[in-house]
């Protein structure tokens, strides 16, 4: 994992801090875009999106056709302590905060506040994060899985 971080880096990948795991199947569509923080987990098959073309689409279809092709950019940035699950879908101009898990196959776009789960297409609020946890430990759902 050390080593892909620090690949990930020197195409042009901020990352701050240390993440806990980045699937190799993860596809990141301008690196120079994109910030992760710390202690993230990237599940496999999220796609990082950072452009959308679809306004010249939109342009011609009402008869405004441009000399040629519009890419709108926008950055991705992801706090700490956040997990994403697989197959999820993160937009351009997407912030997710701190301690946040996206559920799997979410698309997710605009602002994830800080201790949020989310989860669907699109992807919307489901619970805060720590009232989820606080559940879990008092229905004795939690079993610990030790790394060696």
């Amino acid at each position: 994992m050390r080593f892909y971080n620090r690949l990930l880096k020197s195409v042009g990948l901020t990352i701050k801090g240390t993440p806990r795991f980045i699937a190799y199947s993860v596809k990141f569509d301008d690196f120079n875009l994109i910030t992760l923080g710390d202690r993230l987990v990237v599940s496999s098959n999220v796609i990082f999106l950072t452009h959308d073309y679809s306004f010249t689409t939109s342009l011609i279809a009402i008869e405004e056709k441009p000399e040629t092709d519009i890419g709108l950019l926008g950055p991705i940035t992801i706090g700490d302590n956040v997990f994403i699950g697989m197959n999820s879908l993160l937009l351009p101009g997407t912030t997710i905060g701190n301690h946040v898990i996206i559920g799997a196959g979410s698309v997710v776009r605009g602002k994830v506040p800080d201790y949020s789960i989310v989860s669907g297409n699109p992807a919307t609020f489901i619970v805060d994060i720590r009232a989820h946890a606080n559940k879990l430990k008092e229905k004795n759902y939690l079993t610990r899985v030790d790394k060696k």
